[in-house]
C-alpha cells in the first residue's frame, strides 16, 4: 500500500441514514474507512454500487399494486357481472325450483351488484388519474368495444332489480329501477350508435381481423330493451305502454345492426377459418342476439297482451281503438311474435351448435390458456337459456322447460368454474393486462400523456387563420390544463410519479398510428 494512502486514510463512521421507505434513521451503521485523496469517489461509488437495495414496506407494496391494477384495469372486466348477472337471473327462472334457490339467487344478485360498484369505482380512478387512457382505449379496434359490456353488466342488475328487488320494496323502487332502465337505455343506444362511428373513423380494420367482439356494441340495446320489457310489468298501463315502444326501438337499432355483422362473420370464418386458442370463446358471442332478441320479443308480446286484457291498452291511439280491438291487436302481435321468436331461437341454436364443434374441434390439437375472455361463455349461453325457459311458459311446452333447465344448469356450471379460475388468477396479479398499453407505455410504464384523435380516413386540411390558429392552440392547452388539474391530486395519493411526457422534449412523443 502506498505511504500516502495511509497517512490521508482515517476511520470515521457514516453519518445516520435516512430511510426513504419509512421516513427513520438507521443509527447502526458498520464503520467503514474513507479515503480522502483523488481515488476516494470510485472507491465510495463502488461500495454504493455493491450494497443491497432497500426492500420496499408492505404500503408501498400494496399501493404500487393498486396503481398497476388501476392502470391496467380494461372494460372487459365488466363481462364478469354479464355472467354472475345472467345466473342470477337463470336461477330466479328456473321452470323447477326448490326451496332456497330464490334466497341463492338473490345472494348471487348481491354480489353482482357489488362487483359492479368495485368494478365502476376503479373504472372510475383509473380516468381520473390518467385522463388519457380513455382515449387511448377508445381508439383501440378491440378494448373499445367492451364498453358495451358496461351496459349489459349494468342490464342484468335492472333485470333483477325488477324481478326480485321492487316486487319487494315496493312503488318507489319500482320507479327507482325503471328511472335506473331510461339511463341504461340512453346509454346502450349511444354505445350500439357511438362505437360504430368510431370504427368507421378512428380504427383501422380488415376482415382477417373481424372477431365476434364486433357484436357486443350492437348487442347492449337488446340486453336493454330486454330488461325494459321484464320492468314494463310492474309498471301503470301508460308508463308500460311507452316502455315497450321505446323496447321495440331499442330491439331493432341493434338487432338490425347484429344482423349485418353476423353475415360478415360468417364470411370471416368460412374464409380466414375459426379464431386462434385465444379467441375461441368469442364464438359463442353470436347466440347473444339471437338467444336475447327472441326472449325481448316474447316479453313484449306477454307484458302488451296483459295490459289489453286489463287496461285494454293498445299500441295504437287509444281515441282510435275501443277494449276489444285492443285485444286483438294485442293478440295479433302475440301470434306474430312466437313464430318470429322461434326462428331467432332456432337461428342461435345453429350458432350454438358451431361454437361447441369449434371449441371441440381445436381442443384436441391445441392447448387452451385460460382468459378474461372465456367469460364470453355464460352470458351468450345465459340468455339462450332463459329463452327456451320463456317459450316453456309461453308454448306450455314441457321440452322447451327441460331443455332450458339443462342449459341453465350447463351455464352456472361454467360460471363457478370460469369464477373460480378469474378469482385465482386475480390473487396472482397476472389477469390483469391492458393491451392498448402494452405498446404505449414509455420505460417507466407511463401511458403518453396526450392521444390525438388519429383520424383514419382521408381528407383535405381546413385552411386556419394564424390568429385562430393560435386561438384554437391557447384553446387545447386550456383543456390539457384542467385535465391535469383534475387528476392532479389522485395521482398524488396513489404514489403515481409525474408523467415524463411532454416535459422532456427528447423524450415526449405522440400517438399516431392505430392503437
Amino acid at each position: 500500500m502506498d505511504p500516502s494512502l495511509a497517512t490521508d486514510a482515517t476511520l470515521a463512521p457514516i453519518a445516520p441514514i435516512a430511510n426513504k421507505h419509512t421516513g427513520t434513521i438507521d443509527i447502526e451503521q458498520p464503520r467503514q474507512l474513507h479515503i480522502t485523496n483523488s481515488t476516494s469517489s470510485n472507491d465510495a461509488s463502488t461500495t454504493q454500487a455493491s450494497s443491497p437495495p432497500l426492500t420496499p414496506t408492505r404500503s408501498q407494496r400494496f399501493r404500487s399494486g393498486m396503481r398497476r391494477i388501476t392502470m391496467h384495469f380494461t372494460p372487459s372486466w365488466f363481462s364478469v357481472n354479464m355472467g354472475t348477472g345472467i345466473t342470477a337471473i337463470l336461477l330466479h327462472q328456473l321452470p323447477y325450483q326448490f326451496r332456497g334457490l330464490g334466497i341463492i339467487s338473490n345472494v348471487v344478485f348481491g354480489f353482482n351488484v357489488l362487483l359492479f360498484l368495485l368494478f365502476l369505482g376503479i373504472s372510475v380512478a383509473r380516468y381520473v388519474i390518467w385522463p388519457q387512457l380513455f382515449w387511448l382505449m377508445l381508439f383501440h379496434p378491440t378494448q373499445s368495444l367492451f364498453l358495451g359490456t358496461f351496459a349489459m353488466g349494468m342490464a342484468t342488475i335492472i333485470t333483477m332489480c325488477a324481478l326480485s328487488a321492487a316486487p319487494a320494496w315496493g312503488t318507489a323502487f319500482v320507479y327507482f329501477t325503471w328511472a335506473l332502465w331510461w339511463f341504461n337505455a340512453v346509454l346502450s343506444l349511444a354505445i350500439c350508435i357511438g362505437l360504430p362511428f368510431i370504427q368507421f373513423t378512428r380504427h383501422i380494420q380488415s376482415l382477417d381481423k373481424i372477431t365476434a367482439v364486433w357484436f357486443l356494441p350492437v348487442v347492449t340495446t337488446i340486453v336493454c330493451s330486454a330488461s325494459g320489457g321484464v320492468v314494463a310489468e310492474l309498471l301503470p298501463a301508460a308508463h308500460a305502454k311507452l316502455t315497450l315502444v321505446v323496447c321495440w326501438v331499442l330491439w331493432g337499432t341493434g338487432f338490425g345492426m347484429a344482423f349485418l355483422l353476423m353475415s360478415l362473420y360468417y364470411a370471416r370464418q368460412a374464409i380466414y377459418k375459426i379464431p386462434p386458442a385465444q379467441l375461441i370463446v368469442s364464438t359463442f358471442l353470436p347466440l347473444g342476439p339471437c338467444g336475447q332478441g327472441a326472449f325481448s320479443l316474447l316479453q313484449f308480446a306477454s307484458v302488451l297482451y296483459k295490459l289489453a286484457l286489463t287496461d285494454g291498452v293498445a299500441l295504437a291511439s287509444p281515441n282510435a281503438t275501443d277494449a276489444q280491438t285492443a285485444r286483438i291487436m294485442a293478440t295479433a302481435i302475440y301470434a306474430v311474435s312466437v313464430p318470429i321468436a322461434l326462428v331467432l331461437w332456432g337461428l342461435g341454436l345453429v350458432w350454438l351448435v358451431l361454437a361447441v364443434s369449434s371449441l371441440v374441434d381445436l381442443w384436441l390439437v391445441a392447448k387452451l390458456t385460460f382468459n378474461l375472455g372465456w367469460w364470453g361463455f355464460t352470458f351468450p349461453l345465459g340468455v339462450f337459456a332463459t329463452a327456451a325457459i320463456k317459450f316453456g311458459s309461453v308454448l306450455d311446452s314441457g321440452a322447451f322447460r327441460v331443455l332450458g333447465t339443462v342449459l341453465a344448469l350447463v351455464e352456472v356450471v361454467l360460471w363457478g368454474f370460469i369464477a373460480g379460475m378469474t378469482l385465482r388468477k386475480a390473487v396472482r396479479g397476472d389477469i390483469f393486462f391492458s393491451p392498448c398499453l402494452a405498446e404505449m407505455c414509455d420505460e417507466s410504464g407511463e401511458p403518453p400523456r396526450y392521444v390525438p384523435p388519429a383520424r383514419k380516413y382521408g381528407f383535405e386540411p381546413r385552411v386556419v387563420e394564424e390568429e385562430g390558429d393560435e386561438e384554437g392552440r391557447s384553446r387545447s392547452r386550456g383543456r390539457l390544463g384542467r385535465a391535469a388539474s383534475v387528476s392532479r391530486a389522485a395521482r398524488k395519493w396513489i404514489g403515481v410519479s409525474p408523467s415524463p411526457f411532454g416535459r422532456d422534449k427528447s423524450r415526449g412523443r405522440s400517438v399516431q398510428r392505430s392503437m
